[in-house]
């Protein structure tokens, strides 16, 4: 059995002009409703990537965060992060975590 899902990083949560830098818009694989969404409340994320340069001996970093709450219709998810994603990161893959369990 996995230990995480799937998912895709949209971008930063926006409106026509402003946008919100601190909550991240995700999409998990295989969810396509609202009420899907709800299983994935409070799950940990981690975005992984690799840097030029390694530290303790590893290139490979990781930014944790947390989902908040579900967005739109279509079975998207917001995500708050330890520290904000970078930009380069829209498109990219997310490890969404099985855990806390709420069950």
């Amino acid at each position: 059995m996995p230990l995480y899902a799937k998912g895709r990083v949209l971008g930063f949560r926006r409106s026509k002009r402003n946008t919100k830098e601190h909550t991240s818009l995700l999409q998990v694989e295989g969810v396509r409703t609202p009420q899907d969404a709800e299983f994935y409340l409070g799950k940990r994320v981690a975005y992984v990537y690799r840097a030029e340069r390694a530290i303790d001996g590893s290139k490979i970093r990781v930014i944790w965060g947390r989902i908040t709450r579900t967005h739109g219709n279509s079975g998207g998810v917001r995500a708050k992060f330890a520290s904000n994603l970078p930009a380069k990161s829209f498109g990219a893959s997310v490890r969404v975590m099985l855990y806390p369990s709420r069950v």
